[in-house]
């Protein structure tokens, strides 16, 4: 393994996001405050709780993961993307570096970024609403798998993107909706019973209540379930990307 090559490409990727450290952390700590106006004042205000938890607490966990998911997509997109765009990627590719060298550079920065953005939250939410932690080693454990993974298939994305504007595309269009469908902002246990089965065909329904029970200890599935998704989501992802770097698939255009 080449540390060396994997601590210059994460250093020049971090570099990146320590030039914007202001905008990267105001930007999380705005958002979450006016979720906490909407959600948790209006909302909240005529839901006082959601199994026995506060509803201000009870949509800390789904903001979290909204944002963890979608910033490690981002960054990890942006990443990977920009090189190809101004053709840079070829000096990686051509550098005597494998692939899981070159996706442990760009993939560990973008999930550093996403878990720094969790952690923010998680502290202006703290400011809002009390919020204990029933299981602090499963909600890091959450946490870092949950920006690991996504950061994976942001790198994904990246590849396949041949705009800017494809880069957007699936944060937007899909996992945004999956996440406020999948219990980020209520239980699942609320809806009705066909309701509930087509929900939990939401992968991201196990990722945002395994979070919530590291918090309340409560869950809409089993922990374990969630743990496994989590984690053969992760290798899926991987193994795309084992492929892709195989094939050259659109790294070669």
């Amino acid at each position: 393994m080449n540390w060396t090559a994997v601590a210059a490409i994460y250093k020049f990727e971090m570099a990146r996001f320590f030039r914007t450290l202001l905008q990267s952390f105001l930007s999380p700590v705005l958002s979450t405050s006016l979720y906490f106006v909407v959600f948790g004042s209006a909302i909240g205000s005529r839901i006082q709780e959601v199994d026995g938890i506060e509803y201000g607490a009870f949509i800390v966990p789904g903001l979290i993961m909204l944002s963890v998911m979608t910033q490690g997509i981002s960054n990890a997109s942006f990443g990977i993307y920009f090189p190809k765009f101004i053709g840079t990627i070829y000096e990686v590719l051509s550098a005597p570096i494998n692939f899981l060298e070159v996706v442990l550079g760009y993939v560990g920065a973008a999930a550093s970024k996403a878990l720094f953005i969790g952690v923010v939250i998680l502290g202006t939410a703290a400011l809002f609403v009390d919020l204990p932690v029933a299981h602090p080693v499963a909600m890091i454990l959450f946490l870092v798998l949950t920006s690991l993974s996504f950061a994976l298939l942001g790198f994904i994305i990246g590849i396949w993107a041949k705009s800017f504007e494809q880069l957007q595309l699936v944060p937007l269009l899909v996992v945004t909706p999956l996440v406020f469908l999948g219990g980020a902002f209520y239980s699942i246990s609320m809806l009705p019973p066909v309701w509930q089965t087509v929900t939990l065909f939401n992968p991201v329904v196990y990722l945002i209540s395994g979070f919530r029970w590291s918090f309340f200890g409560a869950a809409d599935v089993p922990v374990l379930v969630s743990l496994l998704a989590i984690g053969g989501f992760t290798l899926v992802c991987l193994a795309v990307i084992g492929w892709i770097f195989k094939t050259g698939w659109r790294l070669r255009d």
